[in-house]
């Protein structure tokens, strides 16, 4: 059976879907039915009319994720509607369970604008404790994004966006090691203008990068100061050089970072590079450039794709369970830059730890240590949770808790 075949078959098989929905209570009597039902959920109900915030103390909402999208852009396949994007969104519900055991609807959205779009996840957030945003393309969900976030008192994260940047960062900081070079003296090209390249470009200025060593490509070429129609996302990223091509960009580029489409990088554009360079090509599923050809270009290369069949697999799983876990734990009510850093520098920080026999067991291999073929975690790294969260409830402002009430929306791992 082929591998499409074979993921059909896995989706179908049984109750068709990934995703059900269980009860937490016992219910097997007349008194577990009127506790959990007429009569006695008006008492919680009551309470909840009194001090909102006891909705954490007495329902599942602080452990609750809207995964919300409207299916304009997702995976590798474009705008294919909200119906069709409801796979990939119960896929995250299975990692938020699995990996963070954070409950979620998957929410698919047909909206007839972005106004439209955000005021029906405003209009249902009370149910949640966290809103992410999966599949939305840009430009709209930056605007999307920033509406919500003004709008709502409980976290919003675009996963697209910051998953990307925190992982894709994480990962950049480690091969600079290995590579033997320092983050605020290399020159990075990021081949992707949308969600993914500008939130990754943002958040290495953050880190230190000069906005003067990052080129930003686009479908059109380098994004220029003055280049003609701009939005204004692509303009705040826009630097003054004569480079106008994606092969000129990359004409001793230090770094490469493609979160654009497959195909775009040769083996002649990779020979232009720095000596010891970074490709990360992460388009999914067929990369910028395949690690055959670029390894085969340069050897010295340190490579990473987003799948996992290669080796460095870059991938937004190693962040949302576990920053959603955090947060939601801390009460916050927003994401603010400095818990993305935390997560980023926590993860990088794992790579470096001896692996344990469990995750050499779950990927069949011998050995795993840091080095040009192991700058990330993996997936199902088992000190993923306790490295993680709490590192991302230390960097949640003191100031954002709900109080003693947002606590017990906590799960146990």
């Amino acid at each position: 059976m082929n591998s499409d075949r074979l993921a059909l078959e896995y989706h179908a098989a049984g109750r068709p879907g990934k995703i059900s929905i269980q009860p937490t209570k016992p219910f097997a009597t007349a008194e577990d039915l009127s506790l959990a039902y007429t009569p006695g959920v008006a008492e919680p109900v009551r309470e909840i009319a009194r001090d909102p915030t006891k909705a954490y103390t007495y329902t599942n909402k602080g452990n609750l994720v809207a995964c919300v999208t409207d299916g304009s852009a997702v995976l590798g396949l474009g705008a294919v509607g909200a119906l069709a994007g409801k796979p990939v969104m119960e896929g995250k519900a299975v990692l938020f369970k699995r990996f963070a055991d954070i409950d979620v609807f998957d929410i698919e959205v047909s909206a007839p604008s972005t106004e439209a779009f955000i005021e029906t996840v405003v209009n249902i957030a009370p149910t949640f404790g966290g809103i992410n945003l999966e599949d939305i393309a840009a430009p709209q969900c930056f605007a999307i994004e920033q509406a919500l976030r003004e709008r709502l008192e409980i976290p919003v994260f675009h996963d697209d966006q910051h998953g990307t940047a925190v992982i894709t960062c994480a990962g950049l900081i480690n091969a600079l090691e290995l590579q033997g070079k320092l983050l605020e003296e290399v020159e990075i090209v990021i081949i992707g203008a949308g969600a993914a390249g500008i939130a990754t470009t943002k958040l290495l200025y953050r880190l230190g990068v000069p906005r003067s060593s990052i080129l930003l490509v686009d479908s059109v070429g380098v994004i220029y100061s003055g280049r003609d129609g701009l939005n204004v996302y692509k303009e705040a990223c826009a630097i003054d050089t004569p480079k106008r091509t994606l092969a000129e960009a990359l004409v001793s580029a230090d770094v490469v970072i493609g979160v654009s489409g497959p195909n775009l990088i040769n083996k002649a554009m990779i020979r232009t590079m720095a000596r010891r360079a970074i490709v990360f090509a992460l388009s999914n599923p067929d990369p910028e450039i395949s690690p055959t050809e670029a390894l085969a270009a340069n050897p010295n290369i340190i490579m990473a794709t987003g799948r996992s069949d290669f080796p460095n697999q870059v991938n937004n799983s190693l962040v949302f369970p576990f920053l959603f876990r955090g947060v939601l734990n801390a009460g916050a009510q927003q994401i603010e830059d400095k818990v993305l850093v935390a997560a980023m520098h926590a993860l990088a920080g794992l790579a470096r730890e001896p692996v344990p026999d469990a995750v050499l067991a779950a990927y069949q291999v011998d050995k795993l240590e840091f080095g040009p073929g192991y700058i990330l975690p993996t997936q199902f790294d088992p000190r993923l949770y306790d490295t993680l969260v709490p590192a991302i409830e230390a960097a949640v402002d003191k100031d954002q808790h709900k109080g003693e009430s947002q606590s017990r929306g906590k799960s146990a791992k």
